[in-house]
């Protein structure tokens, strides 16, 4: 194994120094490196760059089911499925130009015909000249860690199916609480109204149902769209976004997502959206890391006393900016307004 540890390494007999004391440090050092390889629990192998195999050790004996005589001299295609043996040849192609290929997730066969999912390491092996002999292959079983993953994948997709069953039930006990008393059901429309803008901003963050696969990504402006979506008319656009992005997730999501529904209601009740000639433009820009979002209101009617007043909405506002560690400012103007939100980058993915 001395020998072959050596190869593995791409290392020569040459001994620093000089004379027998050398030779004895250069033998321990190999010894204790052979004990190291051949004792590993992941899988180290060494080849050539034709694809043979010249070391195998317990690791690999353990994780592929050959043992070193059977694979020693034999191409390592002979543990790569069919449908992937085209994954060697650019591996190979890599470690002829010197390339290392880092934490490689593939799929390999063992000697019973089982697939066993790996994370593997490949490294050039040169000589003291320079010239690349072959390559070293450090692989991992990681068939447990993917199948926990599944799981949690399997797990996150039934939690999301739950939390939209108690947005629906939710939305549906507001309802009958409404008929028991007609005098709520301004306070009713308002508040279905805000679960349905977190139920939208919740879907965001979660893969569809056929992408199990796929990470979330949300972003506000996706947001935006979301909860601007049930203004929109196809027959006369009066909405634009215009602009950056930046991603958007955590904690953060939910205040944005109230703080923009506030924005929207008002739009609708008093504001540009309340009207067919009112226009809404959002323009969004990034500046020393900071998101500033310019909602401008125009072609709105003139807006009165009463609804430039305080009330719940401006508190929920308020709370939302305070949650970003945000700022929010308003500037009236005789057709509508314009509002002015800034807030660090770093907010919004904390």
């Amino acid at each position: 194994m001395i020998d072959d540890t050596s190869k593995l390494l791409g290392k020569r007999e040459t001994v620093p120094g000089s004379g027998v004391q050398g030779h004895r440090k250069a033998l321990e050092a190999s010894a204790w490196l052979a004990a190291v390889v051949e004792n590993s629990d992941d899988a180290i192998i060494s080849k050539t760059l034709d694809g043979i195999i010249t070391t195998w050790n317990r690791g690999a004996e353990r994780l592929f089911g050959y043992t070193s005589h059977e694979t020693i001299g034999q191409p390592i295609r002979m543990i790569i499925p069919d449908d992937r043996l085209f994954e060697e040849d650019e591996i190979l192609r890599r470690l002829r130009n010197g390339e290392r290929v880092d934490h490689f997730e593939t799929v390999r066969l063992r000697k019973n015909g089982e697939l066993v999912e790996i994370s593997v390491t490949i490294s050039p092996v040169r000589a003291e000249d320079g010239s690349i002999l072959g390559a070293s292959k450090i692989a991992r079983d990681i068939t447990d860690q993917k199948r926990a993953s599944a799981q949690q994948a399997l797990l996150l997709r039934e939690m999301h199916h739950r939390i939209k069953n108690l947005f629906t039930l939710t939305a549906g006990l507001v309802t009958l609480s409404a008929k028991a008393s007609a005098e709520s059901a301004v306070f009713v429309a308002d508040f279905r109204s805000r679960l349905q803008a977190l139920a939208r901003a919740h879907a965001l963050t979660m893969p569809d149902d056929n992408a199990a696969n796929t990470e979330p990504a949300t972003t506000f402006v996706e947001l935006l769209q979301a909860i601007l979506a049930p203004h929109v008319a196809d027959d006369r656009p009066r909405i634009a976004i215009r602009g950056c992005d930046a991603p958007l997730v955590g904690k953060a999501l939910t205040s944005i997502a109230l703080l923009l529904h506030e924005l929207a209601t008002n739009a609708a009740k008093y504001g540009a959206l309340s009207g067919s000639g009112g226009r809404l433009s959002i323009d969004l820009s990034v500046e020393n890391g900071t998101l500033r979002m310019i909602w401008q209101e125009s072609n709105a009617p003139h807006s009165s006393p009463e609804t430039r007043r305080e009330g719940f909405g401006t508190t929920l506002e308020q709370a939302a900016v305070s949650g970003v560690q945000g700022s929010l400012h308003r500037d009236w103007k005789a057709d509508g307004v314009s509002i002015t939100l800034e807030v660090a980058l770093r907010s919004l993915v904390g």
